[in-house]
């Protein structure tokens, strides 16, 4: 009779834990110093752009660029995120050593010359790349080389922003819409705080938010019912910022395919149009990160989104459309920061709308957005813990999973398969993805 428990399988188990825990370890170290080399690089364009103005005239031209080395030395590498999430479902032909230097020379030049884009998609897409080299390196196998690119998703992420846990979460959830598998847990777990940790240790330092008024009342709050119906209200309103900036970016990016044929010249175009923006709207606040400005100049910032009076009513609209078409037109960067900032911005103008703490809905709103925006709610929901603290811990959760529902099957990730429909019946049918969901709207095409 075959044994209920048998002492070998404990011993196996924590054998390959063990095993897996050394495997990644290189991928935590390689991601993190990314990390720490690009968030170092990324400080010092952008007070060189704070310093001279003229930059910006030369962004259409610095786009040309950065197209044109695509064009020559890109080749898959420009499927950027897409493509690592595309080789975890299905390893074929890996992700590309190139992909790394690309990604950062290439949004190293984005923040240089002015252009509205993020960091994630860097570290991420570097985090996969040296990931895959080193699989590669080490002759792993293609269900080893999953694992490693999750190792190497969660590494990056969980580095660019100092949050390890949210880092972790994201890599696992992010593949599948409303599913989450936990096969590779430790060591994806093992390589986000491994990241973190080396990125800290070569001295880079994460920007520091905070809710002012939760430390005064206390770790456990009361449930205030009032407080909630508000928090669920402002989640709806984020969701669908959060769909309307995942089909405005992609819609931009089909006009710029129709209009410009040459990919690599497509960016010149965006540098334009982002030029006219600057011009248009009557100040340069949405341009590069937006998370700090320079001294002095008292702009709308991602820190001032937190203060009363730190952010216009539209100041989330004008960033969501900066962001756009720089990414939309071929620019190089991630969405996540902006998202952050579009989030926050509305969480500011909601919170005077409603009549509610604008910092607490700064805080919703930089996380919900995202979650929406990622189909990504229970990393965006740690995220919020890790980076303010758990009193508001329910006020997070649901604003992170209201904003979810609330965008829909649409995302900034048009590689993710839809797992477990997010209203129920059969539509869109389990294993699709976001791209092909696109194809079956009506009058919607994606080449």
């Amino acid at each position: 009779m075959r044994r209920l428990l048998d002492w070998r399988d404990p011993a196996g188990t924590l054998r390959q834990l063990l095993v897996w825990t050394l495997l990644v370890l290189p991928v935590g170290v390689l991601a993190g110093s990314a990390s720490a080399g690009f968030l170092w690089s990324l400080e010092r364009v952008t007070e060189l752009r704070w310093q001279h103005g003229w930059l910006l005239f030369l962004l259409p031209v610095a786009g040309v660029a950065v197209g044109w080395l695509y064009h020559r030395l890109g080749s898959s590498a420009g499927g950027g995120n897409n493509l690592i999430i595309e080789q975890i479902h299905a390893p074929g032909g890996g992700v590309p050593r190139r992909m790394a230097p690309l990604i950062l020379g290439g949004t190293l030049i984005t923040h240089l010359f002015g252009g509205s884009a993020g960091r994630e998609g860097t570290a991420v897409q570097m985090g996969g790349s040296l990931a895959s080299a080193y699989g590669r390196l080490c002759r792993f196998g293609d269900d080893n080389m999953r694992v490693l690119l999750l190792a190497g998703v969660a590494a990056g992420f969980g580095s660019v922003f100092g949050t390890p846990l949210a880092g972790a979460i994201f890599a696992m959830e992010v593949l599948v819409i409303g599913r989450m598998r936990y096969d590779a847990l430790i060591p994806v777990l093992v390589a986000s705080v491994v990241g973190d940790f080396t990125c800290s240790a070569w001295g880079i330092e994460h920007a520091q938010y905070s809710i002012a008024s939760a430390p005064s009342m206390g770790v456990h709050l009361r449930f205030d019912a009032w407080l909630m119906a508000k928090v669920v209200v402002a989640a709806a309103a984020f969701g669908l910022v959060s769909r309307l900036f995942s089909e405005l970016c992609h819609g931009l990016q089909e006009l710029f395919q129709r209009l410009v044929p040459r990919a690599w010249l497509r960016p010149a175009l965006g540098g334009i149009l982002v030029i006219a923006l600057v011009y248009a709207v009557g100040t340069r606040d949405y341009l590069g990160l937006s998370v700090s400005a320079a001294p002095g100049t008292g702009a709308v910032t991602l820190l001032s989104a937190f203060h009363a009076g730190g952010a216009e009513p539209w100041s989330w609209w004008w960033k969501l459309l900066f962001t756009a078409v720089t990414l939309a037109a071929g620019f190089k960067g991630g969405e996540v920061t902006p998202l952050f900032f579009i989030g926050a911005a509305l969480g500011n103008t909601l919170a005077v709308l409603l009549g509610a703490p604008v910092d607490l809905f700064a805080g919703l709103g930089f996380v919900a957005v995202f979650a929406g925006a990622a189909n990504t709610p229970l990393a965006c929901t740690v995220m919020g813990l890790e980076l303010f603290g758990a009193p508001y811990a329910v006020y997070f959760a649901v604003a992170c999973f209201v904003a979810y529902h609330a965008s829909g099957h649409s995302g900034i990730y048009l590689s993710q398969r839809v797992g477990v429909a997010k209203r129920g019946g059969a539509e869109p049918p389990a294993g699709m993805s976001l791209r092909e969901v696109r194809q079956t709207r009506p009058g919607r095409k994606i080449p």
